[in-house]
């Protein structure tokens, strides 16, 4: 059996859950808010596909649900599939969103604290986003 070393990381945001997990279950906002992945997303033959900093990959979402749950999985150009847990959770009034980073095999030390680094990082965007630009959200 295998199992990857994960890091949790996530961002309270003062909005409620309904209104958080509305703006993030649309793949259409992923391009403003999750600057890892890339800049552009279409809808293509039944597919999500981004043209991002690893290549084109392509992405498959979980089923919209009540449950704040919005896993999606990264198909890379290689096939290989990488599996992206992400909760949004009451708090309070506001809200609790996790990313669940899971180490790549051969992922160095240094590696591995960038991309929690980075998911940090987009995950402070997406909480000014729903905090301060509510005029400009699309959901």
């Amino acid at each position: 059996m295998i199992t990857y070393e994960a890091r949790h990381v996530g961002v309270s945001v003062d909005r409620p859950p309904n209104e958080v997990y509305a703006f993030v279950s649309n793949p259409e906002n992923l391009p403003k808010w999750a600057t890892g992945l890339g800049e552009s997303i279409k809808h293509a033959n039944g597919e999500w596909v981004v043209d991002s900093p690893m290549g084109t990959v392509k992405l498959r979402f979980a089923e919209r649900n009540e449950l704040g749950v919005l896993d999606h999985d990264v198909t890379l150009e290689s096939g290989e599939t990488v599996h992206n847990p992400i909760r949004v959770v009451p708090n309070g009034e506001g809200s609790e969103v996790t990313f669940i980073l899971f180490r790549q095999p051969d992922l160095s030390d240094e590696k591995f604290a960038e991309d929690a680094g980075w998911v940090q990082k987009d995950l402070r965007i997406l909480k000014d986003l729903l905090e301060n630009r509510q005029q400009d959200l699309k959901k």
